[in-house]
């Protein structure tokens, strides 16, 4: 996958199995989809907040467990388009801590108006970035 981000877990975010709360996943996911935008080029204070360009909402999230992260850990996420559709998006989420899986999803996303929950088709430049980072076949 070409784009990662890394996010350390913090002590509230560990539940008293001594894990990363499964909730929490899914925030980490969120961020890492704000920077993988940004790194798309689409600032997220102009193409998200102000209304400026699109904005996405999720619609199915599957996570699947595969090790655990603790506090303090330094979590590495990488992510990449799994699926294009017309409307709608699929991001691939896959963790690790010091080079072990930890926790992986795929998240559908539709895109909408911004400041609506209507659904709109997707930008061509948004097509563009989104095919251009999807990781290729070997």
């Amino acid at each position: 996958m070409a784009f990662a981000h890394t996010i350390r877990a913090r002590y509230g975010e560990v539940d008293m199995q001594g894990v990363v709360f499964n909730a929490h996943w899914l925030t980490y996911f969120d961020d890492c989809a704000t920077r993988f935008f940004d790194w798309l080029g689409f600032a997220p204070k102009e193409t998200f907040v102000s209304g400026g360009g699109f904005d996405f909402m999720l619609v199915k999230a599957l996570v699947e467990w595969k090790g655990s992260a603790g506090f303090d850990d330094e979590i590495r996420i990488d992510v990449a388009p799994a699926r294009i559709g017309n409307s709608s998006f699929d991001l691939q989420y896959s963790s690790s801590v010091d080079g072990r899986p930890a926790c992986d999803a795929r998240v559908t996303y539709v895109l909408i108006e911004p400041g609506t929950s209507r659904s709109r088709e997707i930008p061509a430049e948004l097509r563009s970035k989104l095919e251009g980072s999807r990781p290729r076949a070997t």
